[in-house]
């Protein structure tokens, strides 16, 4: 097949481009050239920008298209109106995001989703080309979606991943564990033991997308992980497993995590308390995605895998994690009170 992805050098995308040449597919790269030249040099590649140059996409034709990296209604909706004509099928990577009323588990692919008019993500993003606002991520890859529906109807997959983590993830948010697990010593680990938590290695993902597009499947799709419930304390006893650790788990009540200023989600990944009554973001029901082939790798080798990568990137900055002295702080406090009850 020839793939036209927009995108293809930074996480999900380069996994895509790797996954594709590996089963023999002609692949061709859209992108601003600015992130990881370098990298597959015996592909096509394209420059432009998505915002404002589209010229390199005006000729050629392809089996199908991958996006990576669409955050802007308008903006994704110049690049599917003009790919329409000359391309099979389009993929579409959203997010678990869209999902609004999320307190109850298993949340499949009918599920509401949070609204907001078109006119108004105009307005809003008015001049902008990537992610305008994380206030309304959601809204906005919804309406991206349907751009993209408009553009390829009944010739679209619409896929929604949860967290996705493995090496060339710059984020932090689930590294941050497996560095801290390495670490040792008294780890903080928050809330319930028994929290469910979902991600899904970006290997795996970009493998069943590859051969959904081989297919030329259409419709929506959640991708989370791993097939079989996880927990918190199943998450962390794996790493520490996996790593060779000593670490020492702490459970710290949410209450106290939340009245000594730790933040979720971002500053402590893969915890979001129970009082924000989103029990379903990190336990979607993937069923469809199984049924077409979505397969996962051992735990235990994301794991090793990701933290090989990231002693090889040291130097990176980080955007999520609990700073060392805080947790040690927090960790002092807890025990404090607990001496004293």
């Amino acid at each position: 097949m020839k793939i036209l992805i927009l995108g293809g050098t930074r996480f999900l995308g380069r996994f895509l481009t790797e996954s594709a040449l590996k089963r023999g597919h002609k692949v061709t790269l859209f992108n601003r050239g600015k992130e990881n030249p370098e990298l597959f040099p015996e592909v096509e590649k394209l420059t432009g920008d998505r915002g404002g140059d589209l010229s390199a996409l005006e000729k050629g034709e392809w089996d199908a298209v991958i996006d990576t990296c669409g955050f802007v209604p308008r903006v994704v909706r110049e690049s599917a109106k003009l790919l329409a004509g000359r391309a099979g099928h389009y993929t579409f990577i959203s997010s678990a995001s869209v999902y609004d009323e999320l307190e109850s588990p298993g949340i499949g692919e009918h599920h509401p989703v949070g609204q907001m008019s078109l006119p108004d993500a105009e307005e809003m993003t008015k001049g902008k080309t990537n992610r305008p606002n994380n206030e309304y991520y959601g809204e906005l890859k919804f309406l991206c979606e349907q751009e993209v529906e408009q553009q390829f109807p009944r010739r679209c997959l619409i896929v929604r991943p949860g967290l996705i983590v493995g090496p060339y993830d710059f984020t932090g948010r689930f590294s941050y564990w497996i560095n801290r697990v390495a670490k040792g010593g008294k780890v903080l680990a928050p809330g319930r033991k028994d929290k469910r938590i979902q991600f899904i290695d970006v290997r795996d993902l970009a493998e069943w997308i590859i051969g959904m597009v081989e297919q030329q499947n259409s419709g929506i799709f959640n991708a989370a992980g791993p097939e079989s419930p996880l927990t918190m304390e199943a998450f962390l006893d794996e790493c520490k497993r996996a790593l060779k650790s000593d670490a020492e788990f702490v459970w710290v009540d949410e209450a106290f995590l939340l009245e000594n200023g730790i933040g979720y989600w971002m500053e402590l990944p893969l915890w979001i308390p129970d009082s924000e009554q989103m029990e379903g973001f990190l336990s979607l029901n993937i069923d469809k995605a199984l049924e077409t082939g979505l397969t996962f790798r051992p735990l235990s080798e994301t794991i090793r895998d990701t933290r090989e990568w990231e002693l090889r990137h040291q130097a990176l900055e980080r955007k999520a994690g609990l700073d060392d002295d805080k947790e040690q702080a927090v960790l002092g406090e807890w025990k404090a009170r607990k001496a004293n009850t």
